[in-house]
């Protein structure tokens, strides 16, 4: 049997030296997680590549809430990408929309001739596209290596059937990683449904930073998390995932 591909969605460093320690084969490398993920730092990234030889997709996207940029956010893509190639990414993570949410392919064309003979991925912008297979269509056309995707539903275990169809679809001009609420008591499940051979998820744990208890100060928005607590990977839980593939 050839081994299942596990990917770790990591929002750090930390997160990401974890998730190689656990025994992950490839790292999605973030920052802000609670946004859906954002662009990392230069810093982030060559502090990763310093401390392991585990593959790393640095993701492309400048700020939250959709994926139709300005020309000034492009301009901020552009050069963020060819920093991250610079500082020794495997591959980037990026997703382009046109306003009525079907794929932009000169913006797509543009990132993927940028990554030249490294990993180019389409993130989870894929699954508000309004017709998965004409989105596929356009981005195998393009010369994207692999599509993340929940399946076009807030969670991958609620499309299991539209997974495996897109995989059908794609056959191996295009990889299909299935993300979105997979955790170590569904994964293999995950994986049997779609016939994929390959997984993107998170695996957290709660760490305390007693530095800003006990204030009742926030530094964030109005939803107000706890500042004395933060999450990491959790190295023992991707080494039960990767056991249990």
């Amino acid at each position: 049997m050839e081994r299942t591909t596990l990917e770790i969605c990591c929002g750090s460093a930390e997160d990401a030296l974890e998730a190689a320690r656990g025994g992950a084969d490839r790292v999605e490398l973030c920052s802000a997680l609670f946004l859906g993920g954002l662009t990392p730092t230069l810093g982030t990234l060559q502090t990763v590549k310093a401390g392991t030889r585990v593959p790393v997709m640095a993701m492309v996207r400048p700020r939250s809430g959709g994926f139709c940029y300005t020309d000034t956010e492009m301009a901020v893509i552009r050069r963020d990408a060819r920093l991250l190639l610079d500082a020794g990414a495997d591959g980037l993570v990026f997703g382009f929309l046109r306003r009525d949410g079907t794929v932009d392919e000169a913006r797509t064309r543009e990132l993927v001739a940028l990554c030249g003979a490294r990993e180019s991925v389409f993130h989870r912008a894929f699954d508000v596209t309004p017709d998965w297979r004409r989105a596929l269509e356009t981005l195998i056309g393009l010369g994207v290596r692999r599509v993340l995707t929940s399946g076009q539903a807030s969670s991958a275990l609620l499309a299991l059937e539209t997974l495996r169809e897109m995989r059908r679809f794609a056959g191996d001009a295009i990889e299909i990683l299935p993300g979105a609420g997979i955790r170590l008591d569904n994964v293999a499940r995950v994986l049997e449904a779609t016939g994929c051979d390959q997984v993107h998820l998170s695996c957290r744990k709660a760490v305390a930073d007693s530095s800003a208890a006990g204030r009742g100060i926030h530094f964030g928005g109005a939803l107000y998390p706890p500042e004395d607590v933060y999450e990491v990977t959790d190295a023992a839980g991707v080494a039960a995932i990767r056991e249990r593939l």
